[in-house]
């Protein structure tokens, strides 16, 4: 069960309509890097970890990463939200509207639309981990590159905390991992497989 706040983790307060700002940032909705696969992928993966404070961590990060989706796609609302045609043409905004018009949908900044595969959930706690952590740094990453393109400081600002964030998240996630390991007897990370382990790992 989760409990709602009507309010932004941080504030968006974008007052100039830029459909080229718009198409970069939807990366971090929809793209294989952005927040939607990330908190499908911390969500998922909670079940299947044997480390119970690290499941509960799982949740938390994942919990927040909805909340960092919502942070994007507020960005790309108030980007988008007086769109003129003429501007839609000019920002190559164009064939995102034809078939959203200005509709929040997940999508790369190459266009590609969001899809499962862009997340992992192996069940072993070890990989997912090691899964999450690059995940981590690859959003970094896009944030970083987002930072070197854009220059407009409202829209920087959010974009500034959500790269913070998953400094943060790589961060928790190296301290998840390191306690697994601990956790978890070192021949036997395929925690839900004993048979396999008794006949392939001795």
């Amino acid at each position: 069960m989760w409990l709602y706040e009507k309010a932004l983790e941080f504030p968006v307060k974008i007052t100039k309509t830029c459909p080229k700002t718009a198409q970069m940032i939807i990366s971090q909705y929809g793209g294989p890097d952005g927040e939607l696969s990330a908190s499908m992928r911390y969500l998922s993966q909670r079940y299947t970890m044997p480390v119970k404070e690290v499941g509960c961590l799982l949740t938390d990060i994942g919990t927040e990463e909805l909340a960092h989706m919502e942070i994007i796609c507020a960005m790309v609302y108030q980007l988008t939200k007086n769109l003129t045609i003429e501007q839609a043409k000019e920002g190559g905004f164009d064939a995102y509207y034809i078939d959203h018009t200005t509709a929040l949908w997940p999508q790369a900044a190459a266009g590609l639309p969001f899809t499962a595969i862009e997340f992992q959930s192996k069940g072993d706690a070890i990989t997912d981990l090691h899964e999450d952590l690059a995940a981590e740094q690859k959003a970094r990453t896009v944030y970083d590159n987002l930072l070197r393109m854009i220059d407009d400081p409202e829209v920087r600002e959010p974009l500034k905390f959500l790269r913070a964030r998953e400094i943060v998240h790589f961060q928790r996630f190296g301290e998840a991992l390191e306690r697994t390991k601990d956790r978890l007897d070192s021949k036997n990370y395929y925690y839900f497989n004993p048979e396999f382990d008794k006949k392939f790992l001795k």
